[in-house]
């Protein structure tokens, strides 16, 4: 298992691919508005076999600049965290994790077309923020508490508030985040190990006054005397 000083560096594609993944969003916006074309045709029906194409095309596709842009920030962050603390499993979980938020928005949406990336943000938020839990790593705790900082607030749209907001896409996104948290929490990161926890850690003289539950353990008096005479003795040859 590698260890946090190698798992946590920084590599090219952290920045590229989240940067990339956006950028190629906004280019389909502009084709749009620059050719006339509406693509929301080509989002996520549920239980339609023609629909299934959204799988894989609905998170490109945006129905206006303002679900665009909302999109856009916290997805970069989000990606920019996934491929970063967790490289080993970030394609995994962004690929895998797409397909599967998609067909349960397939199954469970209303009769609508569900577009835009949503979903894929609701998918990272949720998969960072319990990834984070379950692997008992301060670092990666931090990202999660982060998390709950910067975007808490998005978990109250995983209910039905707004009849033009997928909140069928977003629940199905945090429900795959946890899943994936789960199936993965083993991978990566080691929990934060301290001192007394190691098997190699040698205990000194403070730690042998307390036993493995923390309970302090008064000395005999022969161990006393002992050290007493010892140190008596110490002191006299000092003389």
């Amino acid at each position: 298992m590698q260890s946090d000083k190698n798992l946590f560096k920084f590599s090219t594609i952290t920045l590229a691919l989240p940067l990339y993944f956006v950028l190629f969003m906004w280019l389909v916006f502009w084709f749009e508005t620059k050719f006339g074309y509406n693509f929301a045709k080509y989002g996520l029906r549920p239980r339609s076999l023609a629909g299934l194409k959204g799988l894989v095309l609905s998170p490109f596709i945006h129905s206006d600049f303002k679900h665009l842009f909302n999109n856009s920030a916290p997805l970069f962050v989000l990606l920019i965290t996934l491929f970063y603390f967790y490289k080993k499993v970030a394609f995994k979980v962004l690929i895998y994790g797409s397909l599967l938020l998609g067909f349960i928005t397939w199954l469970i949406g209303r009769d609508s077309l569900h577009i835009g990336a949503s979903g894929i943000v609701y998918l990272l938020f949720g998969f960072t923020l319990f990834s984070g839990v379950f692997k008992k790593n301060y670092r990666l705790t931090a990202v999660s508490f982060m998390i709950i900082f910067l975007y808490g607030s998005m978990i109250w749209y995983i209910f039905p508030m707004n009849e033009k907001i997928s909140w069928e896409g977003h629940l199905s996104g945090l429900i795959t985040g946890l899943f994936f948290a789960i199936i993965y929490r083993k991978i990566g990161s080691k929990p934060q190990q301290f001192a007394w926890e190691k098997s190699d850690y040698v205990k000194d003289a403070f730690d042998l006054q307390f036993d493995e539950d923390g309970n302090y353990i008064p000395p005999k008096i022969e161990e006393i005397e002992s050290n007493i005479k010892i140190n008596y003795h110490n002191k006299s040859e000092e003389e």
